[in-house]
């Protein structure tokens, strides 16, 4: 098939490039001339495990190109995939200039029957507005088909390639068949294609999003329960987690969630309620639970000190908001840090993907480490903040020898605590007993 996908961020470079993987030709349009003049080199904007390797196989196979061309992408292409940023306005909305703008400059170019798809996320109600919007720049033909994206930053590509389930809304059939066939080749292992309606398809989105956030602050509650009563969170964890009706994904305690979608879609759909007439109020909760949060280590590591950190020096691991990605929109480690900066403490952070964005946030107001064990070296206090796999199996010994004095604060339980007692590391952790040496 010819297709086009206007937007080259997460959503759409992901998404254009698996399509054209799948023996589609693949226009990718933006706006941004620098963005594609670098991917036409090669250069990905973006870290996203296997992405770089299949971006650079399509274009030397001539599926995929990039381009700044709009309407010629138009013009060629049968199917156009939305995906631009939808980002919170300040009233905690979704912002849809962009996505209506597309439509717009669509709706004035197409000369016959398109199909234009909605990748990017937006609230229910968003596919009329595209409609109408076509409509009345001149795409009166033009069929629009709802299909959110459920790609986890990290693991974009193979949750494009395997998706659990893909979701298409829309009303025309014959939209609905392309569509499907489109999508044929990834749910061959019978995952299933749902059709419904484009709102019942644009609330999914944000309905999934939610839950999940939800089970995050709520687990994140209860860990900070267990700190102010002596139970363990890891033993509650396991214990709730082997009721079938709970199951055991996302029950990890941590430091607050972050990234690109859970705070702007929590928020958005908080905002479509009270549009509606309805208070979320379980929605505003979780907001303010994980805003909560994201200083949880920041007050553990206050009161150790006495509230006393300045001229402390903190070791920081982990910046993205989750591993396998540079991501750090709305991640905890950059709460974090400002608390500390505030307080009068000097940081030293590592992040294996990390540091280009994190430099892009704070300039010279940190320390940027070469490896994870630089960043501890006379620090008063190790912090882990993201859960990178070469941080889970430290060499302790080493930790301890080179810090100012032993004391881990873990944000993501990632360790032992009876192996830090005996190692006579002070240990602090979410949601557990903490430790310190006698």
């Amino acid at each position: 098939m010819r297709l086009a996908v206007v937007g080259t961020g997460y959503v759409g470079l992901v998404a254009g490039t698996c399509l054209a993987d799948c023996g589609n030709n693949v226009i990718c349009v933006d706006v941004d001339e620098v963005k594609i003049a670098a991917l036409r080199k090669g250069e990905i904007p973006i870290y996203e495990p296997g992405l770089k390797e299949l971006v650079h196989r399509n274009q030397e196979e001539g599926r995929l190109v990039f381009s700044t061309d709009l309407p010629g992408a138009v013009e060629d292409s049968d199917i156009i995939f939305i995906a631009v940023g939808t980002p919170p306005a300040e009233d905690g909305s979704a912002d849809l200039k962009h996505v209506l703008g597309v439509a717009a400059e669509i709706g004035q170019v197409v000369k016959s029957r398109k199909l234009v798809v909605i990748k990017s996320t937006v609230p229910p109600g968003t596919a009329l507005k595209v409609k109408e919007t076509l409509r009345g720049a001149g795409g009166e033909e033009c069929a629009v088909i709802s299909n959110p994206e459920f790609m986890k930053e990290g693991a974009a590509v193979d949750d494009f390639a395997r998706p659990d389930r893909v979701v298409i809304g829309g009303s025309e059939d014959w939209a609905i068949n392309i569509m499907k066939d489109l999508y044929e080749p990834y749910v061959r292992t019978g995952n299933p294609i749902l059709v419904m309606d484009n709102t019942s398809a644009e609330m999914t989105k944000y309905a999934s999003n939610a839950m999940l956030a939800a089970r995050i602050s709520l687990m994140n509650e209860i860990a900070n329960l267990c700190d102010r009563t002596g139970a363990d969170v890891n033993l509650v964890r396991e214990g709730i987690g082997l009721d079938q009706r709970i199951g055991n994904h996302f029950l990890f305690p941590g430091v607050g969630y972050g990234g690109s979608c859970f705070p702007k879609d929590v928020q958005a759909l908080a905002r479509t309620g009270r549009d509606h007439g309805y208070a979320m109020s379980i929605l505003d909760a979780v907001e303010e639970v994980n805003n909560r949060q994201k200083r949880v280590l920041f007050d553990k590591v206050a009161e150790y000190y006495n509230n006393d950190l300045k001229g402390k020096k903190i070791g920081v691991w982990g910046l993205a908001f989750k591993p396998k990605t540079d991501d750090m929109r709305e991640a905890p480690a950059v709460v974090l840090i400002k608390l500390l900066l505030e307080a009068g403490c000097s940081v030293s952070a590592y992040d294996p993907e990390a540091m280009t964005t994190a430099k892009n946030l704070f300039g010279d107001q940190i320390n940027y480490s070469e490896g994870n064990y630089e960043a501890c070296e006379k620090a008063h206090a190790l912090l882990v903040v993201t859960e990178w796999n070469e941080f889970r199996r430290p060499d302790f010994e080493r930790i301890k020898a080179s810090m100012a004095r032993p004391v881990i604060f873990d944000g993501r339980n990632l360790y032992d605590p009876d192996r830090l007692r005996e190692m006579e590391i002070t240990y602090v952790s979410i949601g557990r007993p903490e430790v310190h040496p006698s």
